[in-house]
């Protein structure tokens, strides 16, 4: 059913969508996003790899090492049928080196994940974040070392700026260390903020894109709709401080665009998210997460929808953010002579200034 992709410039082949796991292990704040334990992630990891999915993704901060607990677990019997992804950065504890990403830091937290995951090796380590505290060639040089001792075989960025990107691929190649394949960001109809700076660079400079949390962490459900209560059985029904909207009435006129298009074919908005994003350019593949095997199997089928052309232009030109400084005088001035990497977004900001 699933698709694959060469991720980056790697030899990684790698399923358009992959299988996150915020939604799983209880501990502290984490428990509204799903709560769920070793058997319902082991039922869930089954059928997402029976479909073709190839790929788990988790984190050291996801329940506070609870999820990657229990991914190990639910995972046993089945690791070398599976890449295994986890990230690093983010403060897990109270100590001043319970986070960031100095060498102490990475290398002790890698151990960590290894123990809990139950493996000998990451397939991919994310930086979840950027530390502007730590020299950047400290971090490469730690990354490196788990590359050559085959704790990690692939490395990646995710919740970067474009010139910490690049700064970062800069750096590793004129060290010759091991340098990021892939970038994981956040990117939905409703937040195209990656495509100013972050997509084109990934493009440019052939990393692969994975997006995590394509649905706007429950924004685009379908369960959020304009006028009406939201169920406190989700997500955005909770006290959960994410995702940052900046215009609420724009957020909603692009869920009621997505229900419309969802009705037209028979199916969920989240297939209508899922499908746009699987065609947006430099877009790898996207991190998917579900409470239930209904939730799961509806995002599988995202897969088989077929946007039309006039239903896709809509929802983009209905979606398109603005053209900033100097984005806005590249198009008026200087859109004769493109970069491959920016020409379909300098493209959607002349459209949406008039042509």
């Amino acid at each position: 059913m699933v698709e694959y992709r060469t991720l980056g410039r790697s030899g990684l082949k790698v399923s358009r969508l992959v299988l996150g796991t915020l939604n799983v292990g209880a501990r502290e704040q984490f428990a509204q996003l799903g709560g769920l334990g070793t058997d319902e992630a082991r039922r869930l990891f089954d059928i997402a790899l029976d479909a073709g999915v190839n790929m788990i993704d988790t984190a050291n901060m996801y329940s506070f090492g609870q999820a990657e607990e229990i991914t190990g677990e639910a995972l046993r019997g089945r690791r070398d049928d599976v890449l295994l992804a986890s990230k690093v950065r983010m403060q897990v504890g109270d100590g001043p080196n319970e986070g960031g990403s100095s060498a102490y830091s990475v290398l002790r937290e890698v151990e960590r994940s290894l123990r809990r995951l139950q493996t000998d090796h990451l397939d991919l380590l994310y930086l979840h974040q950027w530390d502007g505290q730590t020299p950047v060639e400290e971090t490469l040089t730690a990354l490196d070392r788990l590359v050559a001792d085959g704790k990690v075989r692939y490395l990646g960025v995710s919740n970067f700026n474009g010139w910490q990107l690049m700064k970062t691929l800069y750096t590793a190649r004129l060290h010759r260390l091991a340098a990021p394949v892939a970038q994981q960001v956040y990117y939905t109809p409703e937040a195209r903020e990656a495509e100013y700076e972050i997509l084109p660079a990934a493009l440019d400079q052939g990393l692969g894109t994975l997006v995590w949390s394509p649905l706007g962490e429950g924004l685009l459900s379908g369960k959020v709709r304009r006028g009406q209560p939201v169920p406190s059985t989700t997500r955005q029904g909770t006290d959960w401080p994410e995702p940052h909207v900046v215009d609420k009435e724009r957020a909603y006129d692009i869920i009621e665009c997505l229900a419309g298009i969802a009705e037209a074919h028979g199916t969920s908005v989240p297939r209508v998210v899922l499908a746009w994003l699987l065609g947006r350019p430099g877009v790898t593949g996207l991190v998917i997460g579900a409470r239930n095997e209904e939730q799961l199997r509806d995002d599988l089928a995202a897969t088989e929808l077929r946007l039309t052309e006039a239903e896709t232009a809509r929802l983009t030109a209905l979606s398109q953010l603005p053209a900033y400084y100097p984005y806005w005088h590249r198009v008026l001035n200087a859109s004769d002579r493109p970069d491959p990497a920016e020409a379909p977004f300098l493209d959607g900001w002349k459209r949406a200034m008039g042509g």
